[in-house]
């Protein structure tokens, strides 16, 4: 579990099944750290580089192959403070960056809709590349998120182009509603 609250970025290279980041804090092998929101285990670490195995169930719902800064964040502990929300590291896919526009100290940045729209409401939470985001506007087949400075600096949403694919994950609340829902009014 994670709260999407990113500790740092980290370079990355992809290459043959594993993917090495140079992380900004210290981790042991069989850690878990969410690595741009995807839950991963570190296989070894050494010198502020971990290695990380990468599935490809993985690789074909993630952006992690072609990633070179990811966000970074190390698995939630009992007693840890949920700053975020419930994050589990079980990226759903990826969605386009579509756009950004500054107003004031924040700057609007737009994504394509995913297949798992019922899960993206207006004040609901997602995670973007493991970023804890609240949405702030649906519109059609786009939503927008709002993004204060201090995110904007401490993760890799300022160095997005349009175009690029970011990994999101629909908030776990809204997946079990609706599955709840589902069971109830569809026996």
């Amino acid at each position: 579990m994670f709260t999407g609250i990113v500790e740092g970025t980290g370079r990355a290279r992809y290459a043959a099944g594993k993917l090495r980041v140079d992380l900004p804090f210290d981790v042991k092998p069989g850690d878990s750290v969410a690595v741009n929101g995807a839950c991963l285990t570190v296989v070894s670490f050494e010198d502020g580089t971990a290695v990380f195995d990468v599935g490809e169930e993985t690789l074909r719902r993630t952006n992690l192959r072609e990633a070179r800064v990811v966000n970074l964040e190390r698995a939630l502990r009992v007693g840890d403070r949920l700053d975020g929300h419930i994050v589990t590291g079980h990226v759903d896919g990826t969605v386009r960056f579509l756009a950004s526009v500054r107003r004031g100290n924040t700057v609007w940045m737009t994504f394509e809709m995913p297949p798992e729209r019922w899960g993206v409401v207006d004040k609901g939470s997602i995670a973007l590349n493991g970023v804890s985001l609240t949405v702030a506007k649906v519109e059609g087949t786009r939503f927008k998120v709002q993004v204060i400075p201090y995110t904007l600096e401490r993760t890799n949403l300022g160095l997005l182009r349009p175009g690029d694919r970011v990994n999101y994950e629909i908030d776990v609340v809204a997946r079990y509603v609706r599955g709840v829902s589902s069971h109830l009014f569809h026996k």
